[in-house]
């Protein structure tokens, strides 16, 4: 069982890893996890590998990513692992191991085994599901302004987005709401801005062919 679990920090979007004791790949880095016990369904062993071995336990989404059999993927002996991506929103702080650090995803250390391909594996995930489902809940506060969500998906998404364009395809698919509050900047910061928050905080399909593009260069 691994995880790997994701949350927009400073700006980036990064990777909870923790650095391995003992051989085969002493010294690297690796996703968190453990093995499945006989009572366990694979969910529940996940989140508990998560709190009980990095006290991470505010994972607002966690669903099954992919199944790895290659059979030289562990040096020792023969094992396959289930991989989960997990997502922590921002402005959540986990107090975590010492053997333990948050990684942004495009400075990665030496990983273990073939855990640098489950992390793109799971940040193609990421990047595809913001597109065509409400998954943004899951990166988000409990409630922001559009500015900041314009940061964190494009902090996830690797590119720039228009504010102006997701307020234009959230509103349109009635994903977010006005709080009825407002983010006050103080003298000289310019009008109070909106508000919002996700409507649901459960996965929905909510465009099945949207893509999330970059933004058109004009030469």
């Amino acid at each position: 069982m691994l995880a790997a679990v994701l949350q927009v920090r400073e700006g980036r979007l990064q990777a909870l890893l923790w650095q391995r004791a003992r051989e085969p790949f002493a010294a690297c880095w690796a996703l968190p996890g453990g093995a499945l016990a006989a009572d366990e369904t694979l969910e529940e062993s996940m989140r508990r590998h998560l709190a009980e071995k990095v006290d991470v336990r505010e994972v607002a989404h966690l669903e099954q990513l992919e199944t790895r059999s290659d059979p030289q993927r562990n040096p020792t002996r023969r094992e396959l692992a289930t991989a989960f991506l997990g997502l922590v929103p921002s402005g959540v702080d986990p107090s975590v191991p010492s053997d333990t650090r948050w990684h942004p995803l495009d400075e990665l250390p030496e990983l273990a085994y073939d855990h640098a391909e489950i992390l793109l594996s799971a940040r193609e995930r990421l990047r595809g599901k913001l597109s065509y489902t409400n998954l943004g809940f899951a990166l988000a506060p409990p409630s922001f302004t559009l500015a900041e969500l314009r940061d964190l998906y494009a902090a996830a998404l690797g590119h720039p987005v228009s504010a102006t364009n997701l307020q234009r395809v959230l509103l349109r698919r009635r994903l977010l709401e006005d709080t009825g509050e407002r983010r006050h900047y103080g003298s000289g910061g310019g009008r109070p801005a909106t508000m919002y928050r996700f409507r649901s905080t459960r996965l929905e399909v909510t465009d099945q062919f949207a893509v999330l593009r970059p933004p058109t260069m004009i030469s």
